[in-house]
């Protein structure tokens, strides 16, 4: 499911983030996040599905592998935020 790319009047584009709030492309997670939240992981997925960064440019950015962003982008799309608790992913699965 791809969101709709936006421009705010000072011409800087976003997306609508996990919590319903405005997401550029300076909100999101700084490069190198090792400790990862729901949210932060949701805020992820919403710049990709947005056109804020690549796919590819996440998991260089982020240091992780295709298959971690596609669970995530799956459990988003399966179950929510709520699929992406690592501790109540044997539930989800």
């Amino acid at each position: 499911m791809l969101q709709e790319q936006r421009r705010d009047n000072k011409g800087e584009k976003y997306v609508i983030g996990p919590t319903g709030a405005k997401l550029t492309l300076n909100d999101l997670p700084p490069a190198g996040t090792e400790r990862w939240v729901i949210r932060r992981k949701a805020e992820v997925v919403a710049a990709v599905r947005g056109g804020l960064l690549t796919f590819d440019d996440a998991c260089e950015r982020y240091n992780i592998t295709s298959e971690e962003f596609l669970g995530w982008q799956k459990a988003i799309e399966n179950h929510g935020m709520a699929g992406l608790r690592t501790t109540r992913i044997q539930s989800y699965r």
